[in-house]
């Protein structure tokens, strides 16, 4: 019986493609929170919101390069393949599933592909996913890079998981994951949109929680935590954390086994050679 212990990687991530995903990792997570650190200069408020619009235009390019070293660093024919074909199943599962109540199924199977398949598969996983999705359901703008960046975040934490655990104490621990990356998830994806509240008058329970320049780090974090518990915390992103720890749950075991199984056929791990034909 193959030992699973030893997880499969279908992208190898070398020292250097490692090295780029960690860059790419804390960069794109900075051009989420870049507003907590801001502190415009009085006169200077009529740039405030020109960053978000230079982040818009560099995050694409960002996520082409990691993608580009994760090919030069050995993804081949096969891992391209199943990496179609996972992408084409959560482009479908997307827009059957999202609009109701925060359901999600996207980013369970995510979970499960990058645990199987590793961090550098479940990155490009996350990208292509949305990349995907956003084509068929006439879903691209301004935000999609961000959704890209943030499901390819998601994709390689499920990769990095504790390989030990198997059988229950495995799905629990997807589980968990599956709950934190619905939350972590609306959490980054506020972001992207709060700093455009400056100057607008918000109603209701989230009045007066809009980002305010050159305010103390600490407030405004205290100001965007309160803005995301009240406007997706409580609804849709416990929607999708219910929807994710529930599919890991029920369909988990059965979806890990047949990825290991196409791992196990596909071997990504073998060498290739080529002989003198006879």
């Amino acid at each position: 019986m193959t030992d699973f212990l030893t997880q499969t990687k279908a992208v190898r991530v070398g020292p250097r493609t490692a090295l780029v995903l960690a860059v790419a990792a804390v960069l794109g997570v900075a051009m989420f929170v870049w507003p907590l650190f801001a502190h415009p200069q009085p006169g200077a408020q009529a740039h405030g919101m020109d960053a978000p619009f230079i982040f818009m235009a560099t995050l694409p390019v960002l996520i082409l390069v990691v993608l580009a070293e994760l090919s030069s660093g050995g993804i081949d024919a096969k891992a391209l393949a199943m990496l179609g074909v996972l992408s084409a199943i959560n482009a479908v599962l997307r827009p059957l599933s999202a609009g109701t109540g925060g359901i999600e199924l996207v980013f369970f199977l995510l979970v499960l592909a990058g645990r199987v398949f590793g961090p550098g598969f479940g990155f490009v996983l996350g990208s292509t996913s949305m990349f995907t999705s956003a084509l068929l359901t006439a879903g691209v703008g301004p935000w999609l890079p961000f959704q890209m960046l943030a499901s390819s975040l998601i994709g390689l934490g499920a990769g990095l998981l504790p390989k030990r655990p198997r059988g229950r104490a495995e799905i629990a621990l997807l589980g968990v994951y599956g709950v934190f990356a619905a939350y972590f998830f609306g959490f980054l994806m506020n972001m992207w949109h709060w700093p455009f509240l400056l100057g607008t008058s918000l109603t209701g329970a989230t009045a007066g929680l809009e980002f305010v320049p050159g305010a103390p780090i600490l407030e405004n974090l205290h100001r965007y935590f309160a803005y995301t518990v009240l406007s997706s915390t409580l609804g849709w992103d416990t929607g999708r954390a219910v929807t994710n720890l529930a599919a890991i749950i029920l369909v988990g075991p059965a979806v890990l086994a047949v990825l290991r199984r196409a791992a196990r056929r596909a071997a990504f791990d073998a060498p290739v050679s080529f002989g003198v034909g006879r």
